[in-house]
């Protein structure tokens, strides 16, 4: 159980007739907390949750040649229609071994990296409380990178306050934040199989590619590749297009040097 330093108890929720905390309960007990900002669903609801609860809040974006450009025009825009300026952490996470060598557990390697970066610059800034956007419906057993959360003691209220995709997206609505509907996107790194060497050239490539497909109007899909062979995944609602434009997608795909280009047998799952 994690007791949070005016020893009150977090864990609240997890038990049958307990009462769940809400985010403002949250706010009231840590009104002064640093935020790990990507510009997604959750930690952009984190963010404006923090302003409208009365806290003072920090943002802290991470860029690493994991997030493509387009990731971080949307943090800036969100943050700054809420009239906030987050600080920008430059980190060249390719520098790190252990994170491009891609083992199973890379996740846990990056955050330990990303959030270390993030708790150095906060505490020197005077911020002790370090949140992240975890929700409930992450599930711990799947997100190695909960571990490195939990070693440098990051909180992540959304969880905490048993908050799910579903309610973050719709709140997210109702408040107004552009960010309500759209799609789930992990860092570049996972397109790229387990054990395959991390490097800044298939991460470029990767972000071209998919870059390429948002241009023709795509979205919510993955471009994975093993070695030189790309596998694009789509939602069964854009299935039909991806056949139709696939004379095209191959030759934009093989300019930027796949070998042979494929589409996954099974649709993708949509994320909103």
């Amino acid at each position: 159980m994690r007791i949070s330093p005016r020893g009150r108890s977090y864990e609240r929720h997890g038990r049958m007739g307990e009462k769940r905390m809400t985010i403002q309960e949250f706010f009231t007990y840590h009104p002064r907390v640093a935020l790990g900002f990507s510009g997604g669903v959750d930690s952009s609801f984190l963010l404006w949750a923090a302003r409208s609860c009365g806290a003072e809040v920090r943002a802290y974006y991470v860029d690493t040649a994991f997030q493509p450009a387009f990731e971080k025009e949307n943090a800036m825009q969100l943050a700054a229609s809420l009239d906030i300026v987050p600080e920008v952490i430059e980190l060249d996470i390719l520098s790190c071994k252990e994170v491009t060598a891609n083992p199973p557990d890379r996740c846990y390697y990056c955050k330990k990296r990303i959030f270390g970066a993030v708790s150095q610059r906060a505490m020197e800034d005077g911020y002790t409380v370090l949140i992240d956007g975890t929700n409930a419906s992450d599930d711990a057993s799947d997100r190695p990178g909960m571990r490195a959360l939990e070693e440098l003691q990051v909180l992540s209220p959304l969880r905490m306050c048993g908050m799910t995709k579903e309610e973050i997206r719709r709140q997210s609505e109702e408040v107004g934040l552009f960010t309500w509907n759209k799609p789930a996107y992990a860092c570049l790194a996972t397109r790229t199989q387990a054990g395959e060497q991390l490097t800044a050239e298939n991460l470029r490539r990767t972000e071209e590619a998919e870059t390429a497909l948002r241009a023709l109007g795509f979205f919510d899909f993955r471009i994975r590749h093993r070695d030189d062979d790309a596998m694009i995944e789509v939602t069964r609602f854009q299935m039909q297009t991806l056949l139709e434009k696939g004379p095209q997608i191959t030759q934009i795909l093989k300019g930027l040097g796949y070998r042979e280009v494929a589409v996954s047998p099974e649709p993708r799952k949509p994320s909103i």
